[in-house]
């Protein structure tokens, strides 16, 4: 299987912590998808506290208590990424997506039979804070505890450290350009 990975960089979007971390893309990395493979890929790389679920909310939402891993099963979905203005981005089956910690996501299509298994670093608990019911002191609680959280050990496809976060810019508001060309962000 070919290491390659889609990065997306977002940033703060009105109430929206967003991350300073990419959302990474794994096309395909569970090759053909599949509940049990998903799983285990995702248990063997130490992303835990596993469910199935055919999709993912419809609403606007993110975690503050955890990074996500998503793995599509089986079917298709399509998701809206970094709140309004975002991006919208299509997954199927074998695909993975690891959503940092902040980053709004919502199922806005979705075929018949779609079915997705989810993960977290280490078995953490997850929380789920939505888009329409955000107040200034939830953002505020929301952005220290994300901030405390520790980049995963290892990636949940190919085991391997993140190094696309290890090596990410210190802040959302540095020049993603300047990084992209391997120049220090500002």
């Amino acid at each position: 299987m070919a290491k390659s990975t889609e990065s997306h960089w977002s940033r703060p979007n009105g109430m929206l912590p967003n991350s300073r971390f990419p959302l990474l893309v794994y096309r395909n990395g569970v090759e053909g998808g599949g509940e049990d493979a998903v799983r285990e890929r995702f248990r063997a790389n130490g992303w835990l506290n596993n469910w199935r679920y055919p999709g993912i909310y419809d609403y606007p939402h993110f975690h503050s208590t955890t990074h996500e891993c998503l793995g599509v099963a089986k079917g298709w979905m399509v998701l809206d990424l970094f709140g309004q203005g975002g991006k919208r981005i299509r997954f199927s089956a074998g695909d993975v997506v690891l959503m940092p910690a902040g980053v709004s996501h919502a199922m806005v299509d979705q075929s018949d039979d779609v079915m997705v298994v989810g993960g977290y670093p280490e078995g953490r608990d997850w929380d789920n804070i939505q888009e329409n019911h955000i107040t200034e002191e939830t953002r505020r609680a929301a952005a220290k505890r994300i901030m405390m959280l520790p980049i995963p050990a290892r990636d949940p496809v190919f085991g391997e450290a993140l190094l696309e976060w290890i090596d990410a810019p210190s802040s959302v508001d540095a020049d993603l350009n300047d990084f992209r060309d391997g120049l220090d962000p500002v």
